[in-house]
């Protein structure tokens, strides 16, 4: 949510932005954000005045009835009476101005940077430097799938009996490549001096409302039945609701932290060839980093975050990409983002394994989390960033096609030896 300042004082700049995102029914919101605002100023002011009245009219009533002029007294109290169910009255259409207003505002999305690329979708994303030269096999590399089942790794079919379609079970040394990975990650993270977290997997509406869209909510989030409680779709969502209406001394930021999480969805409208497996799933497991930090910093922890996941990807021996998200892929709340990609061997492309995002104050405002400048003694609102450090479905998917050899065995690079008791390949059995 953006200041409504901004809208007050430069309606035609809040208007561009949302044309540059490809957004254009949503312009008339920022004329009907100007006019919600007019009703509820003068809402405001006709409440006050009449307030003030009503305490002068208490005086007067106290007067005349001290001078026992009665019939006096009772005109006044009519007339106070009257002022009582018109200020009863503006307070129940300032509510409704107020929730409306709110909504209008939360649908405006987020100003971008200078530095976004404009473009319309995700195929006018621009790509970044690259990492690693992608290796050129020298033998077919299989679906992801069949190598899994190659290593007796996972097991589909008593998922789908269990649970349905979009969930797995990861068995032998896949199982515990999947867990070394995260435990690989949350060292690594822990090493940069991010402190570790494991937050709660499931958040109230008021948090899930103030960190993401309502188109994001609708397409990504479980909710629990009976209770005001959702499934997280990342640990982002929890992670930021933690210092949901608080406000932070300056010293405490930058908030600097790495969280732990299962990650519930439900990939509406998810199709296409690489369904089959486990590249699009509704149930995972992520290590997240988080900063809360101030205004002037959240470009440097932006560059700082997402070259964290390709430093990660890079000691495990994957080559990746960073991809810039164009103007008309950016999710509302985000002022910047990129996506971190792998390559594919077998399909001599790179594909998403993670994204970093700087949402400025976009969030901030929603769940009222401030900090408090110490020169200029107010409180601010705090800049809230997001990156995926590592989320092991994508990442195995890359992770094996990369380092099968042509015997159908799996090289486990050095630093994940340590967390696979020293094993420096995975066997085939099949």
């Amino acid at each position: 949510m953006i200041d409504i300042e901004l809208i007050r004082k430069n309606p035609e700049f809040v208007k561009e932005n949302i044309k540059k995102k490809f957004q254009d029914g949503k312009l008339c919101l920022v004329d009907k954000v100007l006019e919600l605002d007019k009703s509820k100023r003068a809402l405001q002011t006709e409440g006050d005045g009449l307030r003030a009245q009503r305490n002068e009219l208490a005086k007067k009533i106290g007067a005349l009835m001290r001078e026992k002029k009665l019939k006096e007294a009772e005109e006044i109290k009519e007339i106070s009476k009257k002022n009582n169910e018109r200020v009863a009255e503006i307070e129940k259409e300032c509510a409704e101005v107020e929730a409306e207003l709110k909504k209008a505002m939360m649908s405006i999305p987020n100003i971008i940077s200078e530095r976004v690329p404009l473009g319309k979708d995700d195929s006018q994303n621009v790509e970044g430097k690259v990492y690693l030269k992608a290796e050129q096999k020298t033998f077919e590399v299989p679906y992801h799938l069949d190598i899994l089942e190659s290593v007796d790794g996972i097991d589909l079919d008593s998922a789908r009996r269990t649970s349905g379609n979009g969930f797995y079970y990861l068995t032998g040394d896949i199982a515990r490549l999947h867990s070394a990975v995260l435990t690989y990650a949350r060292d690594f993270m822990i090493d940069k001096g991010f402190t570790f977290c494991i937050p709660p997997y499931m958040i109230r509406s008021d948090v899930v409302s103030g960190v993401m869209s309502f188109e994001e909510m609708d397409g990504m989030m479980y909710k629990i039945e009976g209770e005001d409680l959702y499934l997280i779709g990342t640990s982002e969502h929890s992670m930021i609701g933690r210092f949901m209406g608080t406000t932070l001394p300056e010293s405490k930021l930058p908030q600097t932290l790495t969280s732990y999480s299962p990650c519930f969805r439900k990939e509406k409208g998810a199709h296409g060839l690489e369904e089959r497996g486990i590249y699009r799933i509704h149930q995972f497991e992520k290590q997240e980093m988080i900063v809360l930090c101030k205004p002037e910093e959240s470009d440097y922890w932006y560059e700082k975050m997402w070259n964290y996941t390709v430093e990660l990807f890079v000691s495990m021996e994957i080559p990746v990409r960073q991809l810039l998200c164009c103007s008309g892929d950016l999710a509302d709340l985000k002022y910047e983002s990129c996506d971190i990609e792998a390559w594919s061997p077998r399909q001599k492309k790179y594909f998403e394994v993670g994204s970093c995002s700087n949402l400025t104050d976009a969030q901030a405002r929603r769940l009222g989390i401030k900090y408090k400048n110490e020169k200029t003694g107010r409180n601010e609102f705090v800049h809230t960033l997001n990156n995926t450090v590592v989320a092991p479905p994508r990442m195995l998917i890359a992770f094996l096609e990369n380092h099968l050899q042509a015997d159908g065995s799996v090289y486990i690079p050095p630093v994940l030896r340590p967390y696979m008791g020293g094993k420096d390949k995975i066997i085939p059995k099949k």
